[in-house]
């Protein structure tokens, strides 16, 4: 069996290392300048976080390496596994990792503690005794809650379900409906979106107190430049597990892809 892996960034290089200590052979295209690895005789392909930002290529930030989606295409079997984040091929066997909850809890780890990282840096207060609301109660959101309590913020998390709110309830934080959060004041010091539509709106904004606001979404919960006018410290932060611990992200990666890698017969 051979592995390729197609671009990516320094969590695909930590990937690389991981599945050859499991005894794989791996090869790579675009993750290291002039390897040339021939995917058409590959049965398992790699393919990076994000696997493209373009629609057209694949992303290789290291290399800088133009590799059309479609070329790929073309190259594959229909017996190929292709092991994708936020993208599917048509042609072989194509598996979203990102939707697995094996890869996307793992990977909200380093998300929330690089969200407290930024609260932390960008705040004269301590977390501690500090009023918070955490939007979104999904896997990042679940983890970066429990995360904040267990540092002695007051936590109030925004969700919609009635299963998410007797969770909430149930850990001994506040919750408060995500559908309501603009027809109250936000009377919190801080405050983390992970709900990636827009869930604060200008109103909602003008009335808040709080001073620094994270976006953890990929399209943002809230209009950020209009944030910034009203004097909040609002940051958009996407892409935190690269960013603070691309290690052990691409370790998390790496166990994943394992998993789903059928074994040497």
């Amino acid at each position: 069996m051979k592995i390729t892996i197609i671009g990516g960034d320094s969590r695909l290089i930590t990937v690389k290392s991981r599945l050859e200590n499991m005894g794989f052979s791996v090869d790579t295209l675009g993750l290291f300048e002039n390897d040339k690895a021939d995917i058409a005789s590959s049965s398992v392909l790699v393919l990076p976080v994000p696997t493209t930002r373009d629609g057209i290529n694949i992303y290789t930030p290291l290399t800088g390496r133009e590799i059309a989606l479609a070329d790929i295409e073309k190259s594959v079997s229909p017996n190929t596994t292709l092991l994708c984040c936020n993208y599917e091929f048509k042609r072989g066997k194509s598996i979203d990792y990102n939707r697995l909850d094996s890869y996307a809890l793992l990977n909200a780890i380093p998300t929330a503690e690089g969200a407290i990282k930024l609260a932390i840096e960008n705040t004269d207060f301590t977390l501690w005794n500090s009023k918070v609301l955490v939007i979104g109660y999904g896997r990042v959101g679940k983890i970066l809650a429990d995360r904040l309590k267990g540092m002695g913020a007051h936590v109030t998390v925004s969700a919609r379900k009635p299963s998410d709110f007797a969770l909430i309830s149930s850990l001994n934080m506040e919750k408060v409906n995500t559908e309501k959060l603009n027809n109250q004041i936000l009377d919190y010091d801080i405050i983390f979106n992970t709900v990636d539509f827009p869930v604060i709106s200008n109103k909602g904004l003008e009335n808040t107190p709080c001073k620094c606001i994270i976006d953890l979404s990929s399209k943002g919960g809230f209009n950020l430049d209009f944030a910034l006018s009203r004097g909040i410290n609002a940051i958009k932060a996407p892409a935190l597990p690269l960013k603070v611990a691309p290690k052990t992200a691409g370790e998390f990666l790496a166990q994943t892809l394992a998993l789903l890698i059928p074994t040497f017969d």
